[in-house]
């Protein structure tokens, strides 16, 4: 089953939104809805190949698709940012190199490499398997926690994907060909994190199931952005804008946007107020205790 794009009408300022692999865009629903109440128009679209229910095309179709709905947005608003989630944080890289005037970023739990502690051993046999003719009869299955630690909507998900295998974070198996063109997008963005220069903000959980912290700890080494922020979260899996902490990476991702246009426009000093997670910093005095 496709699932439908989110659009909501705002004023002079955009965000294109993009899920993750397979995903849905119910998967930013939260974060849209917060940059809409600032005042936002905020698109979470569709990708042909790539959003749940769709037969996988190639990451350059992908790519061609989010550069078709970026320019709609610059046609009608005076600055447009992007969001994007794991694989979707990786399109994100891809599209400002190709689109430099993208305003700032926002990169939740950025995929370059699954390593997260949930992801099977034989992960990384899938590169040979799809060399083989019996490739399009293999899928990788979702698993428990999928991607999510709060306990009742794991428990939503995991309900709907057995009942429909599909849920509102995705579809329950990806398909190999998806997998490959998300690796051959991944080595194509890592090749050119340099050239990014726009603001941007990167949001990773700690504990992470499916990418470790160290894929945003990489990215935010080699991006040339001058401005650039780094939040870790103690309190959610993979996927930060559902889970535990999606209140702090909503506010942090309006607070983000906002100073990017400050900074813009010339029109006043950024916010120095930011929105840690308690949670991590229980962590910390924990550790500093011990």
């Amino acid at each position: 089953m496709a699932d439908e794009a989110i659009f909501y009408q705002g004023k002079q300022h955009a965000v294109l939104l993009i899920p993750g692999l397979v995903g849905t865009p119910r998967e930013m629903r939260f974060v849209a809805r917060a940059l809409v109440n600032e005042g936002y128009t905020v698109s979470v679209p569709v990708i042909p190949g790539y959003t749940m229910g769709s037969r996988a095309t190639n990451w350059k179709a992908w790519l061609a698709s989010l550069r078709e709905h970026y320019s709609e947005l610059r046609k009608t608003h005076e600055t447009v940012s992007v969001g994007g989630l794991c694989i979707g944080g990786a399109l994100a890289l891809a599209l400002a190199v190709e689109e430099p005037s993208i305003n700032s970023l926002a990169l939740y739990a950025v995929t370059l490499k699954w390593d997260g502690w949930a992801i099977p051993w034989y992960r990384v046999l899938l590169k040979v398997w799809y060399l083989t003719p019996w490739r399009n009869k293999y899928s990788f299955f979702e698993r428990e926690p999928y991607g999510l630690k709060n306990e009742a909507l794991r428990a939503r998900v995991a309900k709907a994907m057995k009942q429909h295998a599909e849920s509102e974070v995705g579809e329950a198996s990806t398909s190999i060909d998806h997998i490959h063109q998300a690796d051959l997008l991944t080595r194509h963005v890592n090749a050119r994190l340099s050239q990014i220069r726009n603001d941007c903000l990167l949001v990773h959980g700690v504990d992470d199931d499916t990418t470790s912290p160290r894929n945003t700890l990489h990215v935010y080494d080699t991006i040339s952005s001058p401005i650039k922020r780094k939040i870790l979260l103690d309190d959610c899996y993979h996927i930060i804008t559902m889970d535990n902490e999606r209140e702090i990476v909503a506010n942090e991702t309006v607070a983000f946007f906002r100073d990017s246009i400050r900074r813009l426009n010339g029109s006043g000093r950024p916010s120095e107020t930011h929105i840690i997670s308690k949670a991590l910093r229980r962590a910390q005095r924990a550790a500093a205790r011990a």
